[in-house]
């Protein structure tokens, strides 16, 4: 059973951190490409960052870049996204995800067949 858990959301003034996490379980996590995507309200959910199997590689949304680090720790099955320099524009809930590397390039938000409940991000003075 494919279970995503995300946690360590909440509410912070613009130029703060936060440090999500997201225990995956179900699956064989370290055969698999990770991602963190967000929606705020009245918008579509965004890829904000992306991990490869071996942390070889980390794209990020331009948005983003320059401000968050996704890891992950294939030993925990767990996926992280610190959240650095925090603008309003950042408040969304936040979700993580996983996909065969083979298929994630093609693979819109609306191709995932599983979704945890998220993590609320808030951003305001």
């Amino acid at each position: 059973q494919v279970q995503f858990v995300e946690s360590g959301g909440g509410s912070v003034q613009p130029g703060g951190s936060l440090r999500l996490s997201c225990a995956a379980s179900g699956f064989t996590f370290s055969s698999y490409f990770m991602s963190w995507h967000r929606q705020a309200p009245g918008k579509e959910r965004e890829l904000v960052a992306a991990i490869t199997v071996g942390s070889t590689l980390r794209k990020y949304a331009d948005s983003v870049k320059g401000r968050f680090t996704i890891s992950r720790d294939n030993a925990k099955n767990t996926l992280y996204l610190q959240m650095n320099s925090l603008k309003p524009d950042d408040t969304a809930v936040y979700y993580c995800n996983a996909a065969p590397g083979s298929y994630f390039f093609k693979m819109t938000p609306n191709d995932y067949d599983y979704w945890g409940q998220g993590t609320q991000v808030t951003v305001s003075s």
